[in-house]
């Protein structure tokens, strides 16, 4: 985990504490599991964040608005090209995630703002949602996640 703090010039009449940030980022390594990691990027349902969870997924559509907010990127690489059609209907998803393709072929970049008590539980129900569709991405192998709260 990363904390960043972020200070700001203001003028000396008005002293404002530094604003803190919370990252937390992996890069996934299939034959490179630490404990640690896995231990850090394990949600409450016991899943991998890098292999999605449903149930985290489900948990993120009725959040508990006290729950911070997080802001997900998971890039993510699959056997064959998703269609522009399928693309674009992602992003009139209606919990505001957006899927694009940088200019990779076969690699895509996921992400959203989703709330969750941890980074783990806010990926895992980011990439969730490549488990829930499957019908949209039928393979594919997360190569790298990324959450931030502000």
């Amino acid at each position: 985990m990363i904390i960043s703090t972020d200070s700001f010039p203001f003028p000396p009449d008005s002293p404002r504490p530094p604003r803190r940030r919370v990252v937390e980022s992996a890069i996934l390594n299939p034959r490179d599991h630490r404990q640690a990691d896995v231990a850090q990027w394990t949600c409450p349902h016991g899943q991998h964040a890098g292999q999605g969870c449903v149930a985290c997924y489900h948990a993120s559509a009725d959040p508990d608005p006290s729950l911070p907010l997080w802001d997900v990127a998971a890039w993510f690489t699959t056997a064959r090209p998703i269609p522009i059609r399928a693309l674009q209907d992602i992003h009139r998803h209606d919990r505001g995630l957006a899927l694009t393709q940088p200019s990779t072929p076969l690699v895509y970049l996921l992400s959203g703002q989703v709330r969750a008590a941890m980074a783990a539980e806010a990926v895992a129900g980011v990439v969730g949602f490549l488990v829930q569709n499957r019908h949209v991405v039928d393979e594919f192998t997360v190569t790298e996640i990324r959450a931030v709260h502000p």
